[in-house]
């Protein structure tokens, strides 16, 4: 068989596969499997840019952020229970954590029984920063959801937090 040949396996459905090929975008109207994972993930990539823009008087970045989420939701959080609550590896949480100290923002405290478990606490000063970037993103969080109608914010944000936590859904 040549290299320019279609393999015979391949022939009959090259026809239907180029038209399903075809459909895998995240344009209104598409059927495809992929189409969900696409516009989470266009969604995603604006509201971190508009967020990121938010944060950046404030000297920090979305990945600070996620964690000082943490930090004020649940209080001092050892590092490999951060780096799994903001979907982060274990180097990468380091940085985060370095960055958050360096700042002020954070610090690492000795955890009681284990010499080598370090817990992550906010700071006030981080506590200060977490406040002025509510405050901050508040007009650009707005700015997300200008296009829809009203109500359609909090059933779309009822909708995501289901997607993203299915068992919350049926402990109600």
């Amino acid at each position: 068989m040549t290299a320019d040949a279609p393999h015979p396996a391949t022939t009959a459905t090259t026809a239907s596969t180029a038209t399903t090929a075809a459909r895998a975008t995240d344009r209104p109207g598409d059927a495809s499997p992929f189409t969900l994972g696409l516009l989470l993930r266009q969604a995603h990539w604006r509201a971190a840019a508009v967020m990121s823009e938010a944060l950046r008087p404030l000297g920090i970045e979305l990945r600070h952020f996620a964690v000082l989420i943490v930090l004020v939701d649940r209080g001092p959080t050892v590092q490999r229970d951060l780096a799994a609550a903001t979907g982060t590896d274990k180097a990468g949480i380091m940085r985060v954590v370095d960055d958050l100290e360096r700042k002020g923002l954070a610090v690492r405290k000795s955890v009681p029984g284990d010499r080598r478990v370090r817990a992550v606490e906010i700071t006030p000063q981080g506590i200060e920063l977490f406040d002025a970037a509510h405050a901050g993103a508040a007009a650009p969080a707005e700015s997300l959801v200008a296009g829809l109608k009203p109500g359609e914010p909090e059933q779309l944000t009822d909708l995501l937090t289901r997607f993203a936590y299915p068992a919350a859904d049926g402990e109600a």
